[in-house]
């Protein structure tokens, strides 16, 4: 059975987006700044450029996810991808207001609880991630999370989105980092979440 994943990429004061959903042009500078070619799955998302390290990093755990959660606001705000999620598996949009079915996308509007088991039928077996944010507060909260994944970047955002945003249990514990990789302006931490003898986070 695969694991529930979240992380982000994330600035040196905890945020992964800054005021306003700013800053991704420093958040993000390590997409482009290597030398190996990372082509993904949807033609309208261009190639990343990334340090031997990332790429290979990026290129073993992507091989293991099955299927994506996200949120409607980063649903609408990258434009569904153009309509196919660059990693190129299945994606359950957690929404309030949902619109017509449409491929590559199912939507959920019944809770973290109904999106995580939604992504685990879709993924066969395989890893799902749950994006940052609002949905990684609700599945840690809920007892869903088995893994962080925190990309730092050297970059001050000065506020705006941490990647547990208004987390209501704190404090919570890690194991690790279970594992650290060293990219070109960026540095790629794993973490496993510690768990109570009932599973929930301790």
């Amino acid at each position: 059975m695969g694991k529930v994943i979240t992380g982000g990429t994330m600035s040196l004061d905890g945020f992964i987006a800054g005021p306003g959903d700013s800053g991704f042009d420093l958040l993000f500078q390590w997409y482009g700044n290597g030398d190996v070619e990372v082509v993904g799955a949807s033609p309208n998302v261009p190639p990343l450029r990334l340090s031997r390290a990332s790429a290979d990093l990026m290129a073993e755990e992507h091989g293991g996810i099955g299927a994506l959660v996200v949120g409607r606001h980063l649903y609408d705000m990258t434009g569904a991808w153009g309509g196919m999620h660059p990693m190129g598996v299945p994606v359950v949009v957690l929404t309030h207001r949902v619109p017509e079915e449409r491929p590559n996308f199912v939507f959920v509007d019944e809770g973290i609880e109904a999106a995580v088991a939604k992504a685990k039928e879709l993924a066969g077996g395989k890893d799902v991630v749950v994006n940052g944010g609002q949905m990684a507060r609700q599945a840690l909260e809920a007892g869903l999370l088995d893994e962080v994944g925190v990309e730092l970047v050297p970059v001050l955002l000065g506020g705006g989105t941490p990647l547990f945003a208004d987390l209501g249990i704190a404090p919570v514990q890690f194991e690790g980092p279970v594992r650290v990789v060293e990219g070109t302006g960026v540095t790629h931490l794993r973490y496993r979440v510690r768990r109570s003898g009932d599973g929930a986070p301790a």
